[in-house]
């Protein structure tokens, strides 16, 4: 399918002059990171809430279960965008070479900051008990892997990509015993677990990597509809086709409840609870069906958002110009919040909200002065000439 979907060649020459942002693209980036501001909420102020999973249909309330799936939509998105970003940025430079050129640098710049920046903003400690490898440190390692990737034809690029994000599920058997050879390496790859660290703690290998190999490979196969001599409307019949292409194969997977998800659904206790058995998939590492879901509706949302009107894709796309200012951000507001409301009420730990609508409503108060931190930020970022705001 994805084939047929294939712009000419020559459609995709772009002149040395520096491209101008995607609005569309920015504005997806800003509604699931408003979405992970919400859920990020959830983690600080919602940590002692008598529920281990809150996506388990019959343990936990509606509200709370609807508001992490609509995170659900983040990783996929950001990391599909990545893998576009890094088509557009590479395409007026010069093709694969400057893609790889970048991505490995910043790639690696994503991994120490997700073990330094980013684990402290979680813990304000500065060698906690416990590291987490999360979306940030996936991200890095998903543009390393790009990085090798991008030298293949496009065609190859996209099968490895399908074969990663719909196969990957085949080697969910496979599991390599402690202490053995491949035991880390299987750990980072495919299979949730802790790592001890030479100096005491562990390390939870939150986003197993193979999978979302699959993802940014996508997106940077996916990058030359977004080139300036595609005309828009064949681009929103692509998004619209592949985005409904993978819904429809995620309803089928679904309902057959036999490969795609680890974990098959179950009729619930009524109607509300079926449905959320249903959409309740598997994120660490994401199956199949979590992926084509999550995509599914983010290459929806990316055609709508080129036709809605300007100014709240405006709005959006402040946030999505700056996404890893904001996420640094975020964190650091949300945690020094938490702390400081937790000291006013005396409080032990964390300070805790009474319920899923207050989640929302802190979230909604955070975002506003991330909304103008973001604005300022992508303008110093524009003014720049210094090769390092690349980077951020």
């Amino acid at each position: 399918m994805l084939s047929t979907l294939k712009p000419d060649a020559e459609t995709f020459s772009h002149s040395g002059a520096k491209p101008a942002r995607i609005v569309s693209i920015d504005a997806l980036r800003g509604l699931v990171i408003l979405l992970m501001l919400v859920d990020h909420t959830r983690e600080f102020f919602f940590r002692y809430v008598p529920v281990s999973d809150p996506m388990d249909a019959e343990a936990t309330s509606p509200a709370l279960f609807f508001t992490r799936l609509s995170a659900h939509l983040c990783a996929p998105i950001f990391v599909l965008l990545t893998g576009v970003g890094a088509w557009l940025y590479a395409a007026p430079r010069g093709g694969a070479r400057a893609a790889s050129d970048f991505l490995w640098k910043r790639g690696l710049f994503l991994v120490v900051l997700e073990l330094t920046v980013v684990s402290f903003a979680w813990s304000f400690e500065l060698l906690p008990d416990r590291f987490f490898l999360q979306v940030i440190w996936v991200i890095g390692l998903s543009m390393l892997a790009l990085a090798a990737l991008a030298h293949l034809p496009r065609w190859a690029l996209i099968a490895i990509g399908l074969v990663l994000v719909l196969g990957h599920n085949l080697l969910d058997g496979v599991h390599v015993a402690p202490g053995g050879p491949l035991h880390v390496l299987w750990a980072v790859l495919h299979e949730r677990t802790l790592l001890p660290l030479p100096w005491g703690g562990d390390v939870r290998t939150s986003y197993p990597l193979l999978p979302w190999i699959g993802v940014i490979a996508l997106g940077y196969g996916i990058g030359p509809w977004f080139a300036r001599g595609v005309e828009q409307g064949w681009r929103l019949r692509a998004l619209v086709v592949s985005g409904t292409v993978a819904l429809l194969g995620f309803a089928v997977l679904r309902t057959v409840n036999v490969y795609g998800d680890p974990t098959p659904w179950q009729v619930g206790s009524d109607g509300l609870h079926t449905v959320m058995g249903f959409l309740n998939l598997t994120k660490y590492p994401p199956s199949a069906d979590f992926l084509l879901l999550t995509l599914g509706v983010g290459a929806l949302l990316l055609a709508a958002l080129e036709k809605l009107p300007a100014r709240p894709v405006a709005v959006l796309a402040v946030f999505g110009s700056a996404p890893l200012f904001f996420y640094i951000l975020h964190l650091y507001l949300l945690h020094a919040i938490n702390r400081v409301a937790a000291l006013a009420t005396g409080a032990e730990g964390l300070a805790t909200l009474p319920n899923v609508w207050s989640l929302w409503l802190v979230a909604a108060v955070v975002a506003v002065p991330c909304w103008f931190a973001c604005r300022w930020f992508g303008g110093v970022k524009r003014a720049s000439g210094a090769w390092w705001m690349r980077y951020l």
